[in-house]
């Protein structure tokens, strides 16, 4: 166990130790800048690309902790409320619909392609909103992200099986990537953690309420109803602005906020910047694994967070169940 103060620091040094690592690795390996093309590489490419996937890491970890909070539930992560499958499905319609004639350049096809995940995402929530009939009451509320999720999903899939030619941009969407991240995601999501960060922190009190119950939370003048909705829009711009830069990038959500628990339990101000700071540098590290492991090819970021994340959830529950017996 440690305080989280020293867990802070020790989080944003490790960050920067990756950044570092993250500049220096390119599709050849561990190669740092000798001549003005190399060092233009490392400033344009890799240098945005790794802050991106810190931002996006940040942003999954920061959601994943406010809906453990919000739901009183460990497995709980930023994909409960139908965001994820309503950026699949905006995805899906964009490239039906438009094909890759969404712009004349690469940079104006992501921007159509991350417009479309990200307004997907918010209908999903805004629709599993509706379903529930508001957010007083938490079971509703996941039974209904349970349902729009599973729609909207089989929604995707009948997309992709009536128009085969989208299913290998579906595919890097689906598995999650960090390839095409520059300056101006970079700038996106950084403002989107701040203000999603500060949402969030804002309604931290009553998160620490919740864990009491929702009773005990009412007892003590929480206005569950008005806190929920504040927290899943914290939630629903946290997750949507990383979705539709990075893709759908699995378990950094769900581990983040189990690491900082297991490390550092605290109350949820504290453990929502944490969450944000340890999702960060997990998407990083994955990220760095990704570019080096077959080098000069590359890996969806994706597979190496399932992985990684599916590993460690094995491993929690062993201990768990060694504990119990």
């Amino acid at each position: 166990m440690t305080r989280p103060t020293p867990l802070l620091v020790i989080l944003l040094l490790l960050s920067a130790a990756l950044l570092v690592l993250g500049i220096a690795i390119g599709s050849t390996g561990f190669a740092w800048a000798d001549d003005e093309m190399a060092r233009q590489i490392m400033w344009e490419i890799r240098l945005p690309r790794s802050l991106g996937a810190w931002c996006a890491g940040a942003l999954l970890g920061l959601a994943g902790a406010i809906a453990q909070g919000l739901f009183r539930n460990p497995l709980a992560d930023p994909y409960l409320l139908g965001g994820a499958a309503g950026a699949g499905l905006g995805v899906a319609l964009s490239l039906t619909v438009f094909g890759s004639a969404i712009g004349t350049s690469i940079g104006l096809h992501k921007l159509g392609l991350s417009s479309a995940a990200f307004l997907g995402c918010l209908a999903g929530v805004l629709l599993t909103l509706m379903l529930a009939r508001g957010a007083e009451h938490t079971l509703r509320l996941l039974l209904a992200g349970v349902v729009v999720g599973v729609v909207l999903t089989a929604g995707t899939n009948l997309l992709m099986l009536m128009k085969a030619d989208i299913m290998r941009e579906m595919q890097a969407f689906l598995l999650g990537s960090t390839g095409l991240l520059g300056w101006p995601g970079v700038t996106l999501m950084s403002g989107a953690l701040v203000v999603s960060l500060a949402i969030a922190l804002g309604g931290s009190r009553a998160l620490d309420a919740l864990t009491l119950g929702e009773a005990t939370a009412q007892s003590l003048g929480v206005r569950l109803g008005l806190m929920r909705m504040v927290l899943i829009a914290a939630f629903a711009v946290a997750t949507g602005t990383a979705v539709a830069q990075a893709g759908m990038i699995a378990f950094v959500g769900l581990v983040a906020p189990h690491l900082v628990r297991n490390l550092c339990p605290t109350t949820h101000g504290r453990l929502l910047l944490l969450s944000a700071c340890t999702g960060g540098a997990l998407l990083l590290a994955a990220d760095i694994v990704a570019r080096w492991l077959l080098a000069p090819q590359e890996l969806p970021v994706g597979i190496v967070t399932s992985i990684v994340g599916g590993v460690y959830l094995l491993v929690l529950m062993n201990r768990r169940l060694r504990r119990q017996s």
